[in-house]
């Protein structure tokens, strides 16, 4: 993910503002917040302006994750083209849902927040949709999530501890 994020900061970062790349790196599935972090942190954003940007790119895409991706993924399965893909996406998203059917609220929060490879708000989202969880339950969950994720990826990408402790 770091390079794929310094790849970002060095190609968008020449033709548009340090801001506007933060918060597009937060809206991209994989990197999310998380990338954004670093991608700010890169192009020396200040944490307190890098924080809302990531965190309102990153739980933008929820709501309309959580309310279309299902009617998305069946319109596509129709093309045969996009049928193994979108297969893949379901199973995969699947598989990554075990921790969450039993406290499916704690199980989502702790799944978005806690940044490990394909995890996330995107992720999050999908599976709650796949498994039918309310949608307003699902989009606390996951915002609260994008927040967690949000101090973690700060304390590393800004050394906020080092700053607190020395």
């Amino acid at each position: 993910m770091e390079s794929l994020a310094v790849w970002f900061a060095d190609t968008l970062g020449q033709y548009i503002s340090a801001q506007a790349v933060v918060f597009i790196v937060s809206l991209l599935p994989i990197l999310e917040c998380r990338g954004g972090l670093i991608v700010a942190s890169l192009l020396k954003v200040d944490m307190w302006q890098a924080i809302p940007l990531c965190v309102l790119g990153n739980v933008l895409p929820i709501p309309f994750i959580l309310l279309f991706i299902k009617k998305i993924f069946a319109w596509m399965k129709r093309f045969k083209i996009f049928r193994p893909l979108i297969e893949k996406l379901e199973k995969r998203a699947m598989n990554k849902s075990d921790g969450m059917k039993n406290g499916e609220f704690w199980g989502l929060l702790l799944f978005v927040g806690i940044p490990l490879p394909g995890t996330g708000a995107w992720t999050g989202s999908l599976v709650a949709s796949l498994l039918e969880i309310d949608i307003k339950k699902a989009t606390v969950a996951c915002l609260l999530g994008v927040l967690l994720a949000t101090v973690l990826m700060s304390i590393f990408s800004y050394g906020l501890l080092a700053n607190v402790l020395g």
